[in-house]
Order: structure tokens, then sequence, then C-alpha cells
């Protein structure tokens, strides 16, 4: 028996079928995804966070999409990449927004010091909160998510109290700590982490603040001796991407990107590498002629006294952008106090 199919159920079917073609052609065209950053190719972020994420793009993408990673500069400095996102010399790349201090005044107050003190947690509440802002703040990409490290001070010799910074040469990891040691009286040295070692060893820096396993993955090791034992301050680093790139993938791809740059891999990658990096610790407490320097509940009262006015100096600058400093600073440690991530 032969079954006729009316006009209407063959329309349907027909165009699943074109539907279903077109979006086959369009989920195999083959695109490359240029990913640059700054760190060596054999840092512990690489092998947790930049891998696994290319990996699980190109799987979830059924291969449509390559990703090419281009470590340690090799398409820019440091400094550079959120514009050579912007500007599509990269597709994608990771940032330190604090490498560029003032220009992005609210994902800075992931900066101030002892505000976060767990980065997986840490990293999932800075970037739920953030994702408020970075439309209009980071405008010219498109966000993926953000990050943060926690570190600390690491000298050529102790310390243990703000009032020992006077007059001593630090290399900032951030604007915000900058501002900080400006604040201390230290003078601050611009460099970024992988000009680090060398500003310390040639005399340029007297001390580095830093996470605690890239102290031995840049090799600083070797130039600083003592480490103080405290969670100073964390470090924002932010996934962004070239929006035109973005905008001419198909639509299966858009959302394999999309599933990809979410909540739960800012607290994957942040969690990740947070820890690894504050394994560090432990490595340096065993490592011949290192000293962990310990800091007594005094040294830390007075330490969280002497930077509250770089928390002022923050809500400043969040009411000159157009955003309620204080009500975005509350909104900040609630999503922190949430997940248990507040110092």
């Amino acid at each position: 028996m032969i079954h006729r199919l009316s006009f209407p159920v063959r329309a349907v079917a027909l165009a699943t079928l074109m539907l279903g073609a077109l979006g086959a052609q369009a989920q195999d065209k083959p695109v490359e995804l240029k990913f640059a950053h700054w760190l060596p190719a054999s840092h512990p972020l690489a092998k947790l966070g930049f891998e696994p994420w290319a990996k699980s793009v190109e799987a979830a993408s059924k291969g449509s999409i390559k990703v090419a990673l281009f470590p340690a500069q090799q398409l820019g400095k440091a400094a550079d990449h959120y514009d050579m996102a912007r500007d599509g010399i990269a597709e994608m790349t990771w940032v330190n927004p604090g490498y560029q201090a003032g220009r992005f005044p609210m994902i800075a107050a992931g900066e101030l010091p002892f505000l976060i003190a767990k980065p997986g947690p840490g990293s999932a509440a800075l970037d739920q909160w953030y994702r408020t802002y970075a439309g209009s703040e980071m405008k010219d990409v498109k966000f993926c998510f953000a990050h943060v490290h926690i570190g600390t001070f690491h000298a050529k010799k102790p310390i243990t109290e703000p009032g020992q910074l006077k007059g001593m040469k630090i290399r900032s990891a951030n604007g915000t700590v900058a501002q900080t040691m400006t604040l201390l009286g230290a003078t601050n040295v611009q460099v970024s982490a992988p000009e680090a070692r060398d500003a310390l060893e040639k005399g340029v820096a007297d001390a580095i603040t830093f996470p605690w396993n890239s102290i031995v993955t840049f090799g600083i090791d070797k130039a600083v001796k003592f480490h103080s034992d405290m969670r100073f301050y964390a470090s924002d680093f932010v996934w962004v991407m070239n929006k035109p790139w973005y905008d001419k993938l198909a639509a299966g791809q858009k959302k394999v990107i999309d599933d990809h740059c979410n909540n739960e891999w800012a607290a994957k990658v942040g969690g990740a590498w947070g820890d690894e990096e504050d394994s560090g610790q432990g490595k340096l407490e065993k490592t011949a002629g290192h000293t962990i320097v310990k800091i007594t509940p005094a040294q830390l009262d007075a330490w969280k006294k002497a930077v509250e006015p770089v928390y002022a100096q923050w809500t400043k600058a969040a009411d000159a952008s157009g955003n309620p400093g204080a009500a975005a600073l509350e909104a900040l440690r609630k999503e922190l106090a949430a997940r248990q991530a507040g110092n």
C-alpha cells in the first residue's frame, strides 16, 4: 500500500530536511580560533585551563572549531592582549585587566587587598558579579569569563608589617596593588610577569607581589627568598573574544562557545589553577634557603587597616564610571559570602 503525505506534511518534512542540511553545512564549516596568552607553554594554567578548554571546544563542535594556542607573548606583549582580541590579531586572548590601570575600573574590585581568599569560589563570585558590567566596560569584545589567583609578597628580606614598605621598590601585580603600594610609601616597578625576574635580579625591584607557585614557574625563586604568609591580594583575569569572529559562527558553533563562556568554566579554571598556585607555598617551605614569613593576628589587623583607603579610591573610581561604587562593592561581598570565598 502506498501512503501519500498531504501537502502540509510534505512541506514540513521538506523544510525540516533543508534546515537540517543547512545546519549541518554551517556546523561542519571549519574555523580556527587563535588563542593568545603570555604565559610559558609549560605553565600550569596552560595545562589546567587553556588546553582542557580548547579540547572541550573542539570536541563539542565535533572538530569544526580548531583551537590554536599561542603562548609566551608570541602575538603581542602581555599588556596588549585585550586590544589584540578587539582588533582580531587573535580570536581569543587571556587578559590581566590590571596591566592597564584605570581602563577597567569595575573589574578592578576583584583586586582589592584582603577581599578574596579562595580562588575557585572567588572566581565564580567575581565572574557572576562582573557579568552585570562586562557588556559596557568591555563592550568592544565578547566577554567569556573571569577568574582570579591569590598572591602575597615575595622579597629579598622579610616583610611582616605595612610600615616596612616605605622606600622599597616593589613590582605590583596590577593597578590596584600599585595604588596600595603608593599609599604605603613604596615605589612601583611596572613590569609584566615574564619580565619580573629580570627586574629583581638587576635590583630594579626589591620585592614582588605574585602567586605562590608561579614564583617557581617563572624562576623568580632564584631572586627572592622570603615569602609573606598572608592572602594579600587577588589578580583578575578575563578571557575575551573578537566580536566579528564570533558573530560569523554558525548557530551551533556559537552555542559551543557560549557553553564554554559561562560561570561554570570560571569556577573550574579558577579553582584548578588557584589551588595549584597555592600548592607552591608548601614547595617553597621545603626548599632550602627559602623562608615562609609568618604574620601574627596583630600584624594582619595592621595591614587591613592600612589598606582601607584603597577601598575608598575604588568606590570613587566606580562612581566616576557611572556605577554606584558602594552598592557594587556590597553586591560583590554578598556574592563572595554566598560562596564562602571572602577574606
